[in-house]
């Protein structure tokens, strides 16, 4: 006799409390898991491994993530949770900026435009003069990303929220959207650098081998290797392919799904999904008597745009600055908004049907900001216990040259995989990669190559992972569920994965 769904789920929670029950029994019989090295042994990966494995299991983010959290805390011995993990994380400048601006914020515009009507024109005439159906969709959803590149959370909220009502128009599925989105954002900012990471990479690099002595090195040392980040290259090749419908075979079979799916009964999302933004883009609320136009969306874009994207190119290009633009970005989402109110009650709509569209937008991705604070949480548990500290003292035994570049890359995925960030997994990794593999062959080539190997490495962890903030923006941005976007596109990314080690190997093989 088969057994219910929320059969299932009891079943699958109770399991969950043994788990915690078992971990709790452990730390009091050990009363204090002693610290070697900054990390706890092979205890460092268990918090990151409960939240990433529940979260596959019974594809319940929230309780996974925080499952996560008390088990890091038993581990570290730091019970109480909210003043040792979650206020350290939630109070942060990093984590107000992507609260209250790119979530929120965008959540507001998104309502904004569900008032006007506003995506859903720009949408229209898309249709009608840029893409012809879900092909040319997903190719515009492709260069979108190029053009909104910086990186991260700023790439993916961009170009989400720029594509969205145009590949929703052509029923480009959700989980197939947030692939584009999530794959044309870190891996493009780190071939296109015009941006923070190769200052951040180079502060990291420098002093570590003997031809990097200072920041400017570097930086000059990043741009040479951008050819060798494999990952990177492979990634927006085959999302290229993907969009243009040409890749010989689609691997995953949620993807293939997701897109017959999508073109032959127009469902974006599955019939279980549970999508992080629950303002439907296609289907506006706009008042009786007000004039939808092409300005309600391109009014608010430009802002966006004029007010983040020009002067950071003029920044860097003209007066070569190269400090963070994170904040002229933030006010630049701020603007947008107050720009798409003032357009919407210029042409007559009451000021209080305005924001409520706004308000219901903030309230469209509640979810995903309490996704957000819980995967930050993590991300200091993670510190706490040590568990890029562990895998990286595991990974560091007898090595060749043959054998280091893939290494290193598979090391760097698990741990963005497992603390879900790039840069973080940089922080750990350079500084011990980069010495070690000039011990194992001083020479600029081999350097270069394990460089590359790192790079690539984090940004597949980083992308795949259910606990990275990109890859919660991406699923938001888009209208996914998050673990669809998970599930479907990991499968995509381990190929590109895959062909970069072998890529490596040959390399050293024919080169070293």
């Amino acid at each position: 006799m088969s057994t219910s769904a929320p059969e299932q789920s009891r079943r699958r929670w109770v399991s969950l409390a043994l788990v915690l029950l078992a971990v709790a029994a452990a730390v009091a019989v050990w009363d204090v898991i002693p610290q070697i090295n900054g990390h706890y042994g092979v205890w460092s990966v268990v918090p990151p491994l409960v939240a990433i494995v529940l979260a596959f299991w019974t594809r319940e983010v929230i309780p996974a993530l925080f499952a996560g959290i008390v088990t890091g805390g038993m581990i570290a011995g730091q019970l109480n949770i909210v003043d040792a993990f979650l206020i350290p994380a939630i109070a942060t400048e990093g984590f107000a900026l992507i609260l209250l601006v790119y979530l929120w914020a965008l959540g507001g515009l998104i309502g904004i435009w569900s008032r006007t009507g506003g995506a859903l024109a720009f949408a229209n005439w898309a249709g009608r003069h840029l893409t012809s159906g879900p092909r040319s969709a997903k190719l515009f959803a492709w260069l979108i990303g190029l053009v909104f590149h910086q990186g991260g959370t700023v790439s993916t909220v961009l170009t989400g929220a720029t594509v969205r009502p145009v590949a929703d128009r052509h029923r480009v599925s959700h989980e197939e959207l947030s692939y584009m989105v999530d794959s044309t954002a870190s891996p493009a900012a780190t071939l296109i650098p015009f941006n923070v990471w190769p200052i951040y990479v180079a502060g990291l690099v420098v002093g570590t081998v003997p031809f990097i002595t200072s920041t400017q090195e570097g930086i000059l040392f990043f741009f040479q290797s951008i050819p060798l980040n494999f990952f990177a290259i492979l990634t927006l090749l085959i999302t290229l392919l993907f969009a243009l419908e040409k890749l010989p075979w689609i691997p995953g079979r949620r993807m293939r799904e997701a897109i017959r799916r999508a073109r032959e009964t127009g469902k974006l999302d599955d019939d279980d999904a549970q999508p992080l933004s629950a303002v439907d883009m296609g289907a506006p609320d706009v008042p009786e008597g007000y004039r939808t136009g092409l300005i309600d969306f391109f009014g608010p874009i430009a802002a966006l745009i004029g007010f983040s994207v020009v002067p950071f190119m003029v920044s860097y290009f003209v007066l070569g600055h190269r400090e963070d633009p994170a904040f002229p970005i933030a006010a630049a989402f701020v603007l947008a908004v107050l720009v798409a109110v003032m357009i919407a009650t210029l042409k007559g709509m009451p000021l209080r049907t305005v924001m409520d569209g706004f308000i219901d937008g903030c309230k469209s991705v509640i979810i995903g900001g309490i996704i957000l604070m819980l995967a930050v949480s993590l991300k200091e548990v993670a510190e706490a216990v040590g568990t890029a500290e562990y895998l990286v003292e595991v990974a560091s035994g007898q090595l060749t040259p043959l054998i280091l570049p893939g290494l290193l890359m598979v090391l760097c995925m698990v741990i963005a995989f497992a603390t879900g960030t790039s840069f973080g997994t940089y922080a750990v990794v350079f500084p011990i990669a980069m010495p070690l593999a000039w011990a194992v062959h001083p020479e600029m080539l081999f350097m270069m190559i394990c460089f590359g190997a790192i790079m690539g490495g984090a940004l597949f962890g980083d992308k795949c992972s259910p606990i990275s903030d990109t890859t919660i923006l991406s699923s938001l941005a888009t209208g996914c569920d998050l673990m669809d976007h998970v599930y479907t596109q990991i499968p995509l990314a381990l190929t590109a994965a895959g062909l970069s080690i072998v890529g490596y190997t040959v390399m050293v093989m024919l080169f070293i």
